[in-house]
């Protein structure tokens, strides 16, 4: 098997259509085994070298809670889902029944925090993702 060298690879893919490239790709990641992630907009790395690893890890903002068991006060439980949702008795008592289930989506740390605290001093199990 003939060595093509990087110059006559780009060009090669240069000269297929965009139905031609997606079909190339999936037919590599399925060759290789591998998943491609799509590049970070804005483009390059930062300046700096060495700050470059922790410049791109950002701290979390957003949290979702989980209920994963109600315990056993099931019904104190479902009034503090129903006080921090502002769901039904029907709905908030749904969602306890389904658990795990997501309490509450995308909510700062410290309110994270609060719910937690509220829900498993009713002897819930919670996590916050």
């Amino acid at each position: 098997m003939a060595t093509m060298s990087n110059d006559e690879i780009l060009d090669a893919i240069g000269n297929k259509t965009v139905f031609e490239l997606a079909e190339l790709i999936e037919a590599f990641k399925t060759k290789f085994n591998v998943t491609i992630a799509a590049a970070p907009v804005g483009g390059g790395a930062p300046a700096g070298g060495a700050a470059a690893p922790a410049a791109a890890v950002e701290e979390k903002t957003e949290f979702d809670v989980l209920l994963k068991e109600a315990g056993a006060k099931k019904i104190q439980v479902i009034k503090v889902v129903r006080e921090i949702t502002g769901l039904g008795l029907k709905e908030a008592k749904d969602l306890v029944d389904g658990a795990p289930s997501t309490v509450k989506a995308q909510v700062s740390k410290d309110e994270a925090a609060t719910i937690k605290t509220k829900l498993e001093a009713e002897g819930a199990a919670v996590e916050v993702k």
